[in-house]
């Protein structure tokens, strides 16, 4: 089996897989003992913007070549740094939503400093080869107009792909309009170099789980592939994937205001990012349709779990409101989700719905934890 965590963007919501993860690494904990970190279990770890970051915190090594952060941490991280990332306009009133969208008009919303600092001052000059197991982070380069893909897998074969884990958290969470573009460079033995220039990789895949999928066909299974069935390769997949939360249909934007809007109203209004949204959410939800339908299709649903709330309101399903109230409310909604029933988005209404049998993403993490050390100990033995 070959095991695959993905983690969608989604900023400050991050708190949300944060929890989930936390639940499952105490599980793993209580199986295989208090030094287990979710590193060692998977195979391959995918992040988009926020998911990215918590990608690094989680596969990033320390001095004694352990993970920087345990799943634990995450959720104090966001708690702590948030405000300081996302600072919130004090005066919210006529004069602070003209400010913002003065802001949102003429420049980021945010300027990003303290994400650089932050990142850069955890993260140092660790690379991607140095992940403590395989890692995926998109961006989008806005000068090629396209998807870079940065990967442990393709840092091993190209030093040219080898880039600081900083440089690349800065970038898959340069989002439009609420933080800067990132540009770097890389450099090989040779003296050769690469430039790169870069935003949020959620333009191009909010939720990483595809281009985790595609990174096993191209690593695991390349000589294999004639020889197994298609079935069998989602039989030889176990899949997390964890999103961050998404607005309740009826909160989501109407045709009836979306008609009048022009390029302001999109790029901004009362605060929300409706064409961002846009993206993240279809992005999301187009992955998740296309793979949940492949492990359908093949037989294999129970190999894919995929972890979403599509039901935030308010100040919940923003990226940015960082304020104290709203980033423990994330936390409430991170505990409320770990007790729900477990459900599959539903191929025509794009809608979670509970499955037939009674049992909570809890119960099922907990199994799920189970899988993970089985599968550990078998790749351990081989």
């Amino acid at each position: 089996m070959v095991t695959v965590l993905s983690i969608d963007g989604g900023g400050i919501r991050g708190i949300i897989p944060g929890i989930i993860l936390g639940f499952l690494e105490s599980k793993l904990q209580e199986l295989d003992g208090p030094n287990a970190r979710i590193a060692n279990y998977f195979d391959i770890v995918a992040g988009t913007s926020t998911g990215g970051l918590v990608t690094a915190m989680l596969t990033a090594p320390d001095k004694e070549n352990r993970p920087m952060y345990a799943a634990k941490d995450i959720t104090n991280f966001y708690l702590e740094h948030s405000p300081k990332i996302f600072p919130q306009n004090k005066h919210k009133n006529f004069v602070g939503s003209m400010t913002n969208l003065f802001g949102a008009v003429m420049g980021p919303k945010y300027n990003g400093k303290y994400l650089r600092s932050l990142t850069d001052g955890l993260l140092g000059n660790l690379t991607l080869k140095q992940t403590l197991t395989d890692v995926i982070i998109p961006t989008f380069d806005i000068k090629l107009l396209q998807p870079v893909i940065f990967s442990t897998y393709d840092a091993k074969l190209n030093d040219l792909k080898n880039a600081r884990l900083a440089d690349v958290c800065i970038s898959t969470s340069a989002a439009p309009t609420f933080l800067p573009a990132h540009y770097f460079e890389t450099k090989d033995a040779s003296g050769n170099t690469l430039s790169f220039n870069l935003i949020d990789g959620g333009v191009a895949a909010n939720n990483p789980t595809m281009m985790a999928i595609s990174q096993i066909f191209k690593e695991r299974f390349k000589n294999e592939f004639m020889s197994i069935r298609a079935m069998d390769y989602s039989k030889r997949m176990l899949v997390l994937s964890l999103g961050t939360g998404a607005a309740k249909h009826e909160e989501k934007y109407s045709t009836t205001v979306a008609s009048k809007w022009g390029l302001v109203n999109w790029l901004y209004d009362n605060g929300a990012t409706p064409l961002l949204d846009v993206y993240g959410d279809a992005s999301s939800d187009m992955v998740d349709f296309h793979v949940s339908t492949l492990f359908q299709a093949l037989g294999c649903k129970n190999n894919y779990l995929r972890i979403q709330d599509d039901t935030l309101t308010g100040d919940a399903s923003t990226v940015d409101i960082a304020t104290k109230e709203n980033l423990q409310r994330l936390v409430e909604i991170g505990k409320e989700l770990l007790k729900k029933p477990v459900s599959r988005v539903n191929l025509d209404t794009g809608r979670y719905e509970e499955i037939g049998r009674e049992c909570t993403n809890e119960e099922v993490l907990s199994y799920f934890a189970k899988l993970l050390v089985e599968e550990r100990k078998l790749q351990q033995d081989n």
